[in-house]
């Protein structure tokens, strides 16, 4: 008796591993937010060694709140390089029916993923450095944007190529939230923010991440703004447009927020985290979609089916 393996339809393999991409999308948000919560908990160190914590793979005579969130920081993204492990060698073996370049992205974005845990293990050889800690941060938002475009690619159809201002105004958008972020970590790390408030000093870096707040805001506003107003494919992506405004109004409120309270609320400072990954998945998201090629019903269809799949999981 001969026994026929089956053969999946391209279009259901492309969907499993954009099901697959989102969930991961998902694990590397939480795995930023865990992080800021680490750093802001001054957690960074409760694990002295790496990749082990206290010589062990769960340190329970050692556990306390720090040390839990430094393991449990550490075993997230265990298990985001094993998700995206797999899914390198599920688009190897579906190489033939899947896109020439899946296989090539993963694999970047697998790299990317050994070298983020280079630089983590580095954070805790080297005591916590600025530098490092900024492109540890600067690589999990990297791999954030990656992964969310990645997934939208996946899981639409192919369609025509969006219009050059749909992917200048979403993708400069996104530059300027990563680049933000980047200043609040250098803002944290060398605890600008807290000297500025106590005594006034060293406050150019908190100046700076307020200024540069208001062309970021204004550049997602034009942005979904002009999307709604135009119409058609554009206004059909309200329900991640919504999303990004909302997101937007949440991450500066709580960062005037976090500055009224003196940075002294922890929890206030990592949903400021939380909703800046957000927005970098969001932006990602629109600037890797694409109007579709079919008819207007199915256009509607597939729209209504696969708006929200950046949130899948």
């Amino acid at each position: 008796m001969v026994f026929s393996t089956p053969i999946l339809a391209p279009d259901l393999i492309r969907r499993r591993l954009g099901k697959l991409a989102a969930h991961i999308v998902v694990a590397l948000i939480a795995l930023v937010v865990i992080g800021g919560a680490t750093r802001v908990m001054e957690a960074g160190l409760a694990c002295p060694d790496w990749p082990l914590c206290f010589g062990s793979f769960f340190p329970l005579g050692e556990m306390n709140a720090k040390v839990f969130l430094e393991w449990f920081h550490r075993l997230d993204a265990f298990f985001i390089g094993i998700a995206i492990t797999l899914q390198l060698i599920f688009s190897l073996i579906y190489r033939s029916v899947l896109p020439r370049w899946l296989p090539w992205m993963n694999l970047i974005i697998l790299l990317l993923v050994v070298f983020q845990g280079v630089l983590g293990a580095l954070t805790v050889i080297n005591l916590l450095p600025s530098t490092v800690v900024i492109g540890h941060l600067f690589l999990a938002l990297t791999l954030v944007a990656l992964m969310s475009g990645l997934s939208q690619r996946l899981l639409l159809s192919n369609g025509t190529n969006s219009p050059f201002w749909w992917k200048f105004c979403s993708g400069g958008s996104l530059l300027l939230i990563i680049s933000q972020s980047l200043l609040g970590s250098r803002m944290a790390t060398t605890w600008s923010a807290q000297k500025c408030i106590a005594n006034g000093a060293d406050c150019y870096w908190l100046a700076s991440h307020k200024v540069s707040s208001i062309p970021i805001a204004f550049s997602i506003v034009i942005f979904v703004g002009t999307s709604l107003l135009l119409g058609g494919w554009f206004r059909s992506q309200w329900p991640l447009l919504l999303s990004l405004l909302f997101f937007l109004i949440m991450q500066i409120s709580l960062g005037l927020l976090s500055v009224h309270l003196s940075l002294d609320e922890p929890f206030v400072r990592v949903f400021h985290q939380l909703f800046a990954s957000l927005l970098v998945a969001s932006l990602a998201a629109l600037s890797c979609r694409t109007p579709p090629t079919f008819s207007s019903s199915s256009q509607c269809l597939a729209v209504e089916d696969s708006s929200l799949e950046v949130c899948h999981g």
